[in-house]
């Protein structure tokens, strides 16, 4: 994984979509545009370090495309880019992040920027903060009453309560190291992490 230029796979099945995000990647980034999940399985490889996947296209679906990533065991982060509004079934997706289009070119370059970080992380730690990720969404996205009411979301907050006492240890590491300032910007983003 390169830290300097990531290798960004760009998955969406509306081609003016797919190159604007191109466009406002090209500069920081080695990136590669498909129009479908098939391209993408074609595509995806060991060198590609973030993955942009939409999750709702015709033919095999973002969901399927990023169980393949998982299963075939690449070491690349995934960012879902859809206007799939997320419900609790994204608790058990594998992906790193989750976007709600419409999104702009900021928050594609922070993204990228936060998983090229992640990936630098321990196993725990990237768990710890995919993990976190769905439940920000989960609580902008759900009432308080949908929150209660959820089994899943509930086992979510009783991983993410074990997950942060098995991850101590590795974040004051990172504290203590350059990586503290940029970690302090992921755990800003996740509010998250104490309740």
């Amino acid at each position: 994984m390169t830290i300097d230029t990531p290798s960004v796979l760009i998955v969406e099945d509306e081609p003016d979509l797919a190159d604007l995000y191109a466009a406002w990647l090209e500069d920081d980034c080695d990136v590669e545009t498909v129009y479908d999940g098939n391209e993408a399985l074609d595509a995806i490889d060991g060198s590609i370090d973030v993955v942009l996947l939409d999750r709702r296209m015709p033919g095999l679906s973002g969901d399927t495309v990023l169980d393949t990533i998982r299963e075939r065991g690449l070491d690349c982060r995934v960012a879902m880019v859809t206007a799939v509004e997320p419900d609790f079934d994204i608790i058990g997706l594998g992906f790193d992040d989750y976007l709600v289009k419409p999104v702009s070119k900021g928050e594609l370059v922070d993204i990228i920027d936060q998983l090229q970080l992640r990936a630098s992380y321990n196993e725990k730690l990237q768990e710890f903060f995919a993990l976190a990720s769905k439940k920000a969404l989960l609580d902008d996205q759900k009432t308080d009453a949908q929150r209660k009411s959820s089994q899943e979301y509930a086992e979510l907050r009783d991983r993410l309560a074990v997950l942060r006492v098995q991850v101590n240890d590795t974040m004051q590491s990172l504290f203590e190291q350059d990586g503290y300032r940029q970690l302090c910007r992921d755990i800003a983003g996740e509010s998250v992490i104490r309740e």
